[in-house]
């Protein structure tokens, strides 16, 4: 039932993505617990005031986000997006569905392939080296760990791969912000996503002019100069990354150590450990308990389909809750984090064609990044009691907007 404002008549439904428990946040909603022991799907108010199934059970979630029945694509359903498509931007490649998307997607494999992040990790450990150095060297404590290591690793190493430049990074910083929020009023998200946008294009003009050896000039020479992109297409391509880049990894250092400060016997096995793929599947652990994509997934089923022993009609909206997923019983003891865990297969990334393009990147920088830290200040504690943490209840991707520490 729609309401005069075009919203859908979500009254009296239970609110998406919902809120967490203070004495546990690290676990999902309560409710989206719940939902994972009962029948067929609840329906729930979206965040930006849609009714929606909510999709919680792991092997559900699989079956979502992998069945061609079930579109991505904002363009034919602009309820996937949270404020509506900008009509005269390019669409972005995350929100179509194949073969267009996997066209573009294509294009970007290459460059993020498991070969070629690893040929960054020598980098990538320099950036989280000089980032704890002068961490240590301000001294003033205590210092929020988000600004001083947490958002600036992932933040220089993304700008980098773009040839973005890193002191345009509070810009960047904001608008993304923005575009995340989930109170953030239709104006503000267009208003950013245009600023952040134009800037790209005007990046992408110059280095036209004056290619580096960056990903942006490597599209503009393999890919504009052909015909198969424009300028704008690029600029969107390097959008959606940038965003990505300042976002997801943040959040995941911030929460991690968290997380890892509040279960100190697991903090010790990741400080202690020097085995490569000891901390690898310590990495992989820590995506799984946390999973920060709280209110990001959004689909739409385009026939009418049975998923998860409910009908849903053609035309129904679809939220997928990756966090209630990956605390589902396939994982034993799954509310607990244990960092020797074979948390293998788990969906912190998504799963199916949507799949998180930059994962390879983003394993590498926790892996470089959360180790490090433990190591260089082994009596790392809160500088606040738990309670005090500003988490981000109001954020597409969870976390901490701040995390006071000393050492």
């Amino acid at each position: 039932m729609s309401t005069p404002n075009g919203l859908d008549d979500s009254t009296g439904l239970p609110p998406f993505p919902g809120t967490r428990s203070p004495h546990c946040p690290f676990d999902p909603p309560t409710e989206q617990m719940q939902w994972l022991h009962g029948e067929g799907l609840p329906r729930v108010r979206t965040s930006h005031g849609r009714t929606a199934w909510a999709v919680s059970r792991f092997e559900d979630v699989k079956s979502a986000l992998s069945d061609p029945r079930i579109s991505a694509d904002a363009r034919r359903f602009p309820a996937l997006s949270a404020s509506g498509q900008d009509t005269d931007l390019p669409p972005a490649f995350p929100r179509m569905d194949d073969p267009e998307h996997a066209r573009i997607r294509r294009m970007l494999t290459g460059e993020f392939t498991v070969k070629r992040m690893e040929a960054m990790r020598p980098h990538l450990k320099d950036l989280v080296d000089s980032a704890l150095a002068q961490m240590i060297a301000e001294g003033g404590r205590p210092t929020d760990l988000v600004r001083a290591y947490a958002l600036p690793v992932p933040s220089l190493a993304i700008s980098l791969l773009l040839g973005v430049p890193y002191d345009k990074h509070s810009f960047f910083q904001q608008h993304t912000t923005t575009l995340t929020r989930l109170d953030a009023s239709q104006q503000e998200r267009t208003t950013a996503r245009r600023e952040l946008f134009d800037y790209i294009v005007s990046l992408v003009k110059d280095k036209d002019h004056e290619p580096g050896e960056d990903l942006i000039s490597r599209l503009l020479t393999d890919r504009v100069a052909c015909g198969e992109l424009s300028h704008q297409d690029v600029a969107m391509m390097a959008q959606i990354l940038l965003h990505a880049g300042h976002e997801t990894t943040a959040n995941m250092i911030g929460l991690g150590i968290l997380a890892l400060l509040q279960n100190p016997q697991q903090a010790d096995f990741l400080r202690n450990t020097r085995d490569p793929e000891v901390v690898a599947g310590a990495v992989e652990e820590l995506l799984r308990y946390l999973t920060i994509a709280q209110d990001m997934m959004w689909r739409v089923a385009t026939e009418d389909l049975i998923l998860g022993g409910q009908h849903v009609c053609a035309g129904d909206m679809l939220t997928i809750s990756l966090p209630a997923a990956n605390r589902d019983s396939r994982f034993p003891a799954a509310n607990a984090v244990s960092l020797n865990r074979n948390a293998h297969g788990h969906l912190a990334f998504g799963h199916g064609t949507h799949q998180c393009l930059g994962q390879s990147l983003a394993r590498v920088e926790l892996q470089e990044a959360l180790p490090a830290l433990l190591r260089a200040l082994p009596d790392l504690r809160l500088a606040v009691p738990l309670e005090q943490v500003e988490f981000r209840h109001d954020m597409a991707t969870f976390g901490v907007h701040a995390l006071p520490v000393t050492w």
